[in-house]
């Protein structure tokens, strides 16, 4: 499957990395070569590749974009040449999220023949790689990195769950899950709102660890409980 890059360019496929790059967007420079341009649209993505490594720093400080600038080598007027706010940078990010885990979801779901609750293993176990390759992402999609932003980015991260658990929801119908169950549709959504807190809790955790606590420590055990009829 293809792994999309911030310029949202479809990337091919590569084996997963030491430094797991496979699900990621880290860049090996965020600055541009000294005495060389940038090429139109490579300082945009420097900077959000700046701005998600920042994200990464244990501690969980606020970033402003005076210390963004500084980590580019560039004034603050030159990164209001490419976003007009710090908010736009947060919005390209989730761009960025929603882009990459929605066309994941869709490749899981088109032509699968595997069961809905297959599927719906497979979408949790790649949103928690996602993260795990990306911690600065999962910064944003806990919501930690955006304490004292602007509300409408922890709106589209609400809208981005909500997604997410449509999707699972959708899987988990293709199977007779609820058996002789006199309220399939309530066995339903509690079983997706299930999965949906799995998912998000790891992430909080693994943000909230400085990163260390892996969100896919023990996962296929995990699933398979929670997937069990």
């Amino acid at each position: 499957m293809a792994i999309y890059s911030l310029t949202g360019a479809a990337m091919p496929e590569t084996p997963a990395t030491a430094d797991g790059n496979q699900y990621g967007i880290r860049g090996k420079a965020a600055a541009a070569p000294q005495h060389q341009r940038p090429k139109p649209g490579e300082r945009r993505v420097q900077i959000l590749q700046a701005l998600a490594g920042m994200l990464e720093q244990p501690g969980g400080e606020r970033i402003t974009t005076a210390a963004l600038a500084a980590k580019l080598q560039v004034s603050e007027a030159a990164l209001y040449r490419h976003f007009a706010s710090k908010a736009q940078m947060f919005e390209a990010l989730i761009d960025f999220i929603e882009q990459s885990v929605f066309t994941l979801i869709n490749q899981i779901s088109a032509g699968n023949n595997d069961s809905g609750r297959h599927q719906a293993a497979q979408m949790v176990t790649m949103l928690l790689r996602f993260c795990e390759k990306n911690p600065g992402m999962t910064r944003v999609m806990v919501g930690d990195a955006l304490v004292l932003e602007h509300v409408r980015l922890l709106e589209r991260i609400n809208l981005f769950f909500d997604k997410f658990e449509a999707a699972l929801k959708q899987c988990l119908r293709l199977d007779d899950i609820t058996g002789d169950s006199l309220t399939p549709s309530v066995d339903l959504a509690t079983r997706t709102a299930v999965l949906g807190a799995f998912s998000l809790g790891r992430m909080q955790r693994y943000a909230r660890s400085n990163f260390k606590r892996r969100p896919t420590e023990q996962l296929d055990a995990c699933l398979l409980l929670l997937l069990s009829r």
